[in-house]
């Protein structure tokens, strides 16, 4: 059964952290499912498209006829065949995809009050379901464990 980790960004913007993330998941050979409203997760698009050649990660936008073979997809898809979901901009994520997956990342905006309201909630219903749950938050440019709930 995987963990929900949650990260709660106030040094640095989505734009800065998800490519981190994903690049970690891709090391550990995972294949990755980016959720999220489909006007934010365009503009994720382009930004993993922009971002440093050297670090190029290897996506694609859900609906395309190459969906099966994207390392990271990015839509509001079915998450099997994901070894890692993403969430972001208060994107659902269920109790049992957290235990079909190895990882699941709820990333939300420290500044925005309906994002915060957003992941409280998420984190009580996943625990109370029994998942593993850890929470990170950002500490002068580095990431602190400041939570966790067992499993």
């Amino acid at each position: 059964m995987g963990a929900a980790f949650f990260y709660h960004l106030t040094d640095s913007p989505l734009e800065a952290t998800l490519p981190m993330l994903l690049q970690k998941s891709r090391q550990a050979g995972w294949r990755v499912l980016l959720r999220g409203p489909k006007p934010l997760l365009e503009r994720l698009d382009q930004v993993l498209w922009q971002g440093d050649p050297d670090g190029f990660l290897p996506h694609g936008l859900a609906g395309g006829p190459h969906d099966a073979d994207q390392p990271i997809l990015l839509g509001e898809v079915p998450a099997e065949g994901f070894d890692c979901i993403m969430s972001v901009g208060g994107a659902d994520v269920t109790a049992s995809e957290v235990g079909l997956s190895e990882r699941v990342c709820i990333l939300f905006d420290g500044a925005d009050g309906a994002a915060l309201e957003t992941a409280r909630g998420q984190w009580k219903a996943l625990t109370s379901e029994g998942c593993s749950a850890q929470y990170w938050a950002q500490d002068d440019g580095r990431w602190v464990k400041k939570a966790e709930a067992g499993g």
